[in-house]
Protein backbone atom coordinates (compact mmCIF):
# COMPACT_ATOMS: atom_id res chain seq x y z
CA UNK A 1 0.00 0.00 0.00
CA UNK A 2 1.72 3.14 -1.09
CA UNK A 3 1.58 6.16 1.42
CA UNK A 4 0.14 9.39 -0.18
CA UNK A 5 3.78 11.44 1.28
CA UNK A 6 5.64 9.04 -0.73
CA UNK A 7 3.45 9.30 -3.70
CA UNK A 8 3.83 12.60 -4.25
CA UNK A 9 7.22 12.32 -3.91
CA UNK A 10 7.74 12.96 -0.41
CA UNK A 11 10.02 11.81 2.06
CA UNK A 12 8.97 11.93 5.52
CA UNK A 13 11.84 11.75 8.42
CA UNK A 14 11.32 8.05 9.69
CA UNK A 15 13.32 7.12 13.32
CA UNK A 16 13.72 3.43 12.50
CA UNK A 17 14.27 2.86 16.53
CA UNK A 18 10.69 4.22 16.89
CA UNK A 19 8.56 2.61 14.07
CA UNK A 20 10.75 -0.84 15.33
CA UNK A 21 9.29 -0.37 18.97
CA UNK A 22 6.02 0.92 16.93
CA UNK A 23 5.91 -2.49 14.36
CA UNK A 24 6.22 -4.47 17.82
CA UNK A 25 3.74 -2.63 19.83
CA UNK A 26 1.26 -3.16 16.63
CA UNK A 27 2.09 -6.89 16.29
CA UNK A 28 1.68 -7.24 19.95
CA UNK A 29 -1.81 -5.70 19.62
CA UNK A 30 -2.69 -7.87 16.78
CA UNK A 31 -2.13 -11.06 18.83
CA UNK A 32 -3.81 -9.97 21.76
CA UNK A 33 -7.01 -9.57 19.79
CA UNK A 34 -7.10 -13.44 19.23
CA UNK A 35 -6.29 -14.63 22.32
CA UNK A 36 -8.43 -12.62 24.21
CA UNK A 37 -11.21 -12.51 22.33
CA UNK A 38 -11.54 -16.18 21.76
CA UNK A 39 -10.59 -16.85 25.38
CA UNK A 40 -13.05 -14.52 26.78
CA UNK A 41 -10.80 -11.95 28.14
CA UNK A 42 -13.12 -8.92 27.80
CA UNK A 43 -11.54 -6.64 30.26
CA UNK A 44 -8.25 -7.08 27.98
CA UNK A 45 -9.98 -7.33 25.07
CA UNK A 46 -11.39 -4.15 25.62
CA UNK A 47 -7.76 -2.38 25.22
CA UNK A 48 -6.94 -3.46 21.81
CA UNK A 49 -9.59 -0.94 20.39
CA UNK A 50 -10.23 3.23 20.82
CA UNK A 51 -13.00 4.12 22.22
CA UNK A 52 -14.71 5.56 18.52
CA UNK A 53 -13.36 2.43 16.87
CA UNK A 54 -15.54 0.13 14.13
CA UNK A 55 -16.03 -3.93 13.61
CA UNK A 56 -16.87 -5.46 10.83
CA UNK A 57 -17.65 -9.12 10.24
CA UNK A 58 -20.29 -11.09 8.38
CA UNK A 59 -22.69 -11.23 11.38
CA UNK A 60 -21.43 -7.68 13.02
CA UNK A 61 -21.27 -4.13 12.01
CA UNK A 62 -20.80 -1.20 14.37
CA UNK A 63 -18.84 -0.05 16.83
CA UNK A 64 -16.23 -2.23 18.50
CA UNK A 65 -18.34 -1.45 22.25
CA UNK A 66 -21.05 -3.25 20.89
CA UNK A 67 -19.00 -5.91 19.18
CA UNK A 68 -17.43 -6.83 22.32
CA UNK A 69 -20.75 -6.96 24.01
CA UNK A 70 -22.19 -9.40 20.78
CA UNK A 71 -18.76 -11.64 21.49
CA UNK A 72 -19.65 -12.21 24.94
CA UNK A 73 -22.92 -12.83 24.52
CA UNK A 74 -22.06 -15.95 22.18
CA UNK A 75 -19.45 -17.00 24.42
CA UNK A 76 -21.78 -17.42 27.19
CA UNK A 77 -24.23 -19.29 24.49
CA UNK A 78 -21.55 -21.52 24.28
CA UNK A 79 -20.52 -20.30 20.60
CA UNK A 80 -16.89 -21.62 19.71
CA UNK A 81 -15.14 -19.52 17.34
CA UNK A 82 -11.25 -19.82 17.15
CA UNK A 83 -8.83 -17.23 15.34
CA UNK A 84 -5.44 -17.80 14.39
CA UNK A 85 -2.87 -15.45 12.65
CA UNK A 86 -0.16 -15.88 10.26
CA UNK A 87 2.25 -13.33 8.53
CA UNK A 88 1.62 -9.97 9.08
CA UNK A 89 2.44 -6.79 6.98
CA UNK A 90 2.05 -3.34 8.67
CA UNK A 91 2.22 -0.08 6.51
CA UNK A 92 3.33 2.76 8.98
CA UNK A 93 3.31 6.35 8.40
CA UNK A 94 3.67 8.80 11.55
CA UNK A 95 1.27 7.99 13.74
CA UNK A 96 -1.14 5.87 11.77
CA UNK A 97 -1.05 2.08 10.64
CA UNK A 98 -2.48 0.06 8.37
CA UNK A 99 -1.86 -3.81 9.08
CA UNK A 100 -2.84 -6.52 7.21
CA UNK A 101 -2.83 -10.30 8.87
CA UNK A 102 -2.97 -13.51 7.14
CA UNK A 103 -5.87 -15.42 9.48
CA UNK A 104 -8.09 -18.34 10.18
CA UNK A 105 -11.15 -18.95 11.67
CA UNK A 106 -12.51 -22.04 12.64
CA UNK A 107 -16.28 -21.73 13.73
CA UNK A 108 -18.27 -25.04 15.31
CA UNK A 109 -21.73 -25.68 15.23
CA UNK A 110 -24.74 -27.72 14.68
CA UNK A 111 -26.92 -28.72 11.23
CA UNK A 112 -29.88 -30.96 10.88
CA UNK A 113 -28.05 -32.40 14.25
CA UNK A 114 -24.74 -32.88 12.75
CA UNK A 115 -22.02 -31.29 14.15
CA UNK A 116 -19.52 -29.54 11.65
CA UNK A 117 -16.50 -27.16 11.56
CA UNK A 118 -16.12 -24.41 8.97
CA UNK A 119 -12.85 -23.15 8.36
CA UNK A 120 -12.10 -19.75 6.82
CA UNK A 121 -9.31 -18.35 5.25
CA UNK A 122 -8.51 -15.01 4.59
CA UNK A 123 -7.00 -11.47 6.07
CA UNK A 124 -7.59 -8.75 9.07
CA UNK A 125 -7.40 -5.52 7.49
CA UNK A 126 -6.81 -3.01 10.33
CA UNK A 127 -6.40 0.68 10.65
CA UNK A 128 -4.46 1.54 13.80
CA UNK A 129 -3.50 4.97 15.49
CA UNK A 130 -1.24 5.70 17.95
CA UNK A 131 -3.43 8.28 20.43
CA UNK A 132 -1.28 9.91 23.54
CA UNK A 133 1.13 7.71 23.61
CA UNK A 134 -0.90 4.30 22.83
CA UNK A 135 -1.73 2.15 19.61
CA UNK A 136 -5.03 1.18 19.29
CA UNK A 137 -7.54 0.02 16.33
CA UNK A 138 -9.93 2.50 14.92
CA UNK A 139 -11.17 -0.22 12.51
CA UNK A 140 -10.96 -4.24 11.87
CA UNK A 141 -12.08 -5.32 8.52
CA UNK A 142 -12.06 -8.82 8.12
CA UNK A 143 -11.52 -10.39 4.44
CA UNK A 144 -12.52 -13.47 3.19
CA UNK A 145 -10.94 -15.89 0.67
CA UNK A 146 -11.94 -19.27 1.08
CA UNK A 147 -13.62 -21.89 3.33
CA UNK A 148 -14.97 -25.30 4.04
CA UNK A 149 -17.24 -27.04 5.81
CA UNK A 150 -16.80 -30.85 7.42
CA UNK A 151 -18.68 -32.31 9.31
CA UNK A 152 -16.64 -33.16 12.95
CA UNK A 153 -17.37 -37.17 12.49
CA UNK A 154 -16.61 -37.61 9.05
CA UNK A 155 -18.74 -40.61 8.43
CA UNK A 156 -22.23 -38.60 8.60
CA UNK A 157 -23.54 -37.03 5.51
CA UNK A 158 -24.24 -33.63 5.56
CA UNK A 159 -26.56 -32.19 3.05
CA UNK A 160 -26.93 -28.39 2.47
CA UNK A 161 -29.27 -26.11 0.59
CA UNK A 162 -27.71 -25.65 -2.15
CA UNK A 163 -29.55 -22.35 -3.16
CA UNK A 164 -28.80 -20.71 -0.02
CA UNK A 165 -25.18 -21.86 0.15
CA UNK A 166 -25.06 -20.00 -3.17
CA UNK A 167 -26.80 -17.05 -2.27
CA UNK A 168 -23.77 -15.75 -0.09
CA UNK A 169 -20.58 -14.84 -1.30
CA UNK A 170 -17.62 -17.92 -2.24
CA UNK A 171 -15.23 -16.34 0.08
CA UNK A 172 -17.61 -17.06 2.99
CA UNK A 173 -20.33 -19.12 1.86
CA UNK A 174 -20.12 -21.80 4.62
CA UNK A 175 -19.34 -20.07 7.14
CA UNK A 176 -22.48 -17.94 6.25
CA UNK A 177 -24.70 -20.27 6.00
CA UNK A 178 -24.07 -21.81 9.47
CA UNK A 179 -24.14 -18.62 10.92
CA UNK A 180 -27.42 -18.07 8.64
CA UNK A 181 -29.09 -21.50 10.02
CA UNK A 182 -27.47 -20.35 13.72
CA UNK A 183 -30.13 -16.80 13.69
CA UNK A 184 -27.28 -14.42 12.92
CA UNK A 185 -28.20 -11.53 10.11
CA UNK A 186 -25.39 -11.71 7.74
CA UNK A 187 -23.97 -9.45 5.72
CA UNK A 188 -23.27 -10.09 1.84
CA UNK A 189 -20.99 -7.63 0.54
CA UNK A 190 -17.59 -8.38 2.31
CA UNK A 191 -14.64 -7.99 0.78
CA UNK A 192 -12.68 -10.81 -0.83
CA UNK A 193 -9.52 -11.77 -3.03
CA UNK A 194 -10.80 -9.82 -5.82
CA UNK A 195 -13.37 -7.25 -7.08
CA UNK A 196 -14.56 -3.34 -6.05
CA UNK A 197 -15.28 -4.05 -2.06
CA UNK A 198 -11.45 -5.14 -2.02
CA UNK A 199 -10.70 -2.50 -4.18
CA UNK A 200 -12.18 0.33 -2.44
CA UNK A 201 -11.01 -0.85 1.18
CA UNK A 202 -7.61 -0.40 -0.31
CA UNK A 203 -8.26 2.63 -1.62
CA UNK A 204 -10.32 4.00 1.89
CA UNK A 205 -7.43 2.86 3.65
CA UNK A 206 -4.57 4.60 1.86
CA UNK A 207 -6.30 7.27 1.77
CA UNK A 208 -6.79 7.35 5.68
CA UNK A 209 -3.27 6.42 6.09
CA UNK A 210 -2.03 9.67 4.08
CA UNK A 211 -3.82 11.62 6.48
CA UNK A 212 -7.23 11.47 5.80
CA UNK A 213 -10.45 12.12 8.11
CA UNK A 214 -12.21 8.97 9.24
CA UNK A 215 -14.86 8.98 6.51
CA UNK A 216 -12.43 7.04 4.41
CA UNK A 217 -12.77 4.04 6.24
CA UNK A 218 -16.22 3.60 4.79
Amino acid sequence: MQNNAESHGQSPQIDPDEAARDRLAIRDLLENWVIWRDSGDWERFATVWHDDARMNATWFRSTAAEFIVGCKRAFDAGMVAIHSLGATSIDLLGSRAVAQSRMQIIQRGTLEGIEVDVTCSGRFVDALEKRQGRWGMVLRQPVYELDRMTPVHGAQPLVLDRELLDSFPVGYRHLAYLQAKSGLPVYNDLPGTRGEAISALHAGLSHWLGGGDDSCLG
